[in-house]
């Protein structure tokens, strides 16, 4: 089987490209769903704006199509990750780079083609990672469509790893819209609410007491609404704010962290990116020393590292300092999705919690092949996606995921 053409084409994605600089220090300030004033991070246009796609199909030579779609996150260009990704100025580098590469060429295993690709360069650089992102997943639907198997089936064959027999647990994400979308979650008995997007201080509070009474209200609603037996873990992503509010000192955070655990319980919480330090090896020693503050005062929050874990290096380099209960495996991020299968594998082999994330800067099809990654390598978290709006993204992944572990106990892949 031979790949007979490549298309690229211009999409959309399920939300908006921001600059987080300019919400974080440079004085944005909100005007119904727009950002008045000049964006600080190059690439951005301006603070808010539209979120853009490229599908990269593959014609084989039976006819089969199977496409994959290239992205970048909501917050490009910023903690060493890729620049804000537009389709005008990347399809005519994939028409010049992939096209030529990939157009002729025979199939044989997604682990192999996806290597390729991933080291694929353009003027002595790596292609962007959201090409390497996009390819990859068209090369993993292809695959899957030539041998007549699911995606989750080729990951788990070319990787030996064990499928997962139940779902995996969704993050949802509600965006700025933190108390309705709280609401939908509910309603839904999403295992893991709510992101929360405090990206921030005024969100937060200037000693941290916002979060704090958002919390508390949290833990009440789910009370009061969620159905018998419904026990979600409480993710607050914090965008490093409140290493900022207490000077990234690890005793000050330690302790709020633990008043943090006490207005959320019965829930357990996860903490994302709780200290923003712009370089990675001293964000690394930070985090460490703030599992460790917390371990010692046995505060049950599970800290989770996000920025600054752009390549399965990096991850590698958080994992081996064990300096986070958790990891983000930011999808688009790390470029070929063999990336992020193998960074998975290795936060579980040894011992740190593999979210296998992304962004809400996603696509409908960039969610679904995530669901068959996060099945085959048994993540511990997966996001709703794309979106921020809930429902949509969270229909997705649901659905893609019980389509797939029915099709898998159909055949007898898992039991």
């Amino acid at each position: 089987m031979k790949i007979k053409d490549i298309l690229a084409t211009p999409g959309l994605t399920g939300y908006y490209f921001d600059d987080l600089e300019a919400i974080r220090h440079g004085g944005a300030k909100m005007d119904g769903f727009m950002y008045i004033g000049d964006p600080v991070t190059p690439g951005h246009k301006r603070i808010r704006q539209k979120g853009e796609s490229i599908s990269i199909i593959l014609v084989l030579d039976d006819d089969e199509v199977a496409f994959g779609d290239g992205v970048s996150i909501q917050y490009s260009n910023v903690v060493g990750r890729d620049p804000v990704f537009l389709a005008s100025e990347y399809i005519p580098i994939i028409n010049k780079e992939v096209v030529p590469f990939l157009k002729g060429k025979e199939m044989t295993t997604f682990r192999q083609m996806a290597k390729e690709v991933d080291s694929l360069e353009s003027n002595g650089k790596k292609l962007h990672t959201g090409i390497r992102y996009g390819v990859t997943q068209a090369l993993l639907e292809a695959v899957a469509k030539m041998r007549r198997i699911t995606m989750a089936e080729v990951v788990s064959e070319e990787y030996r790893t064990t499928i997962s027999h139940e779902p995996i647990p969704v993050l949802a994400q509600s965006g700025d819209d933190r108390y309705i979308g709280v609401d939908k979650m509910i309603l839904k008995s999403v295992p893991v609410i709510p992101q929360g997007l405090f990206n921030n201080i005024s969100k937060v509070g200037e000693k941290g007491e916002v979060l704090l009474e958002y919390a508390e209200w949290l833990r009440n609603r789910v009370i009061k609404y969620g159905e018998p037996g419904y026990q979600p873990r409480l993710h607050l992503d914090v965008y490093g704010t409140i290493g900022y509010i207490f000077e990234n000192e690890t005793e000050k955070m330690a302790d709020y962290l633990g008043k943090l655990e006490e207005v959320s319980k019965p829930f357990p919480v996860t903490v994302e990116c709780p200290v923003d330090i712009p370089e990675k090896d001293a964000l690394i020693l930070k985090m460490k020393s703030l599992k460790e503050a917390l371990e010692k005062r046995r505060v049950n929050v599970w800290i989770c590292a996000d920025d600054w874990c752009n390549t399965l290096e990096d991850i590698k380099d958080f994992v081996d300092a064990s300096a986070a209960h958790m990891i983000q495996i930011k999808t688009p991020d790390l470029g070929g999705f063999n990336n992020t299968i193998e960074a998975a594998l290795y936060c579980k082999k040894n011992g740190v919690k593999a979210f296998v994330g992304g962004t809400c800067n996603g696509t409908d099809q960039s969610s679904r092949v995530t669901v068959h990654v996060a099945l085959a390598v048994k993540a511990d978290l997966i996001y709703n996606k794309p979106g921020m709006a809930v429902d949509e993204g969270y229909m997705i992944v649901y659905n893609e995921m019980q389509r797939t572990l029915a099709l898998l106990k159909r055949k007898g892949v898992i039991s």
